[in-house]
């Protein structure tokens, strides 16, 4: 099952924008997106050619803003019972 067809990323403009509604660091929005540090999330949203932002992601992103902590920890259960250590 594909859950998600013909994906366009969002803008740079996009993703800032978001920043500044959550009101939030790089940093602290370095750690929505499962990336390293404030310098990996800036790739998204800044320089000359700034990196397209795969849908997985976003997806993280999303799930994180949109799921209450019973969901979330259903997911990581569920992550845990295919094999991850959390």
């Amino acid at each position: 099952m594909r859950l998600i067809n013909d994906y366009a990323p969002p803008t740079p403009e996009d993703l800032n924008q978001l920043k500044e509604q959550l009101g939030y660091t790089g940093t602290q929005m370095a750690d929505l997106a499962g990336v390293a540090s404030n310098s990996q999330w800036r790739k998204y949203t800044g320089g000359e050619s700034p990196r397209a932002m795969s849908p997985h992601i976003l997806f993280f992103i999303a799930a994180q803003l949109s799921l209450n902590n019973n969901e979330l920890n259903k997911i990581l259960g569920k992550m845990r019972e295919i094999g991850a250590k959390l």
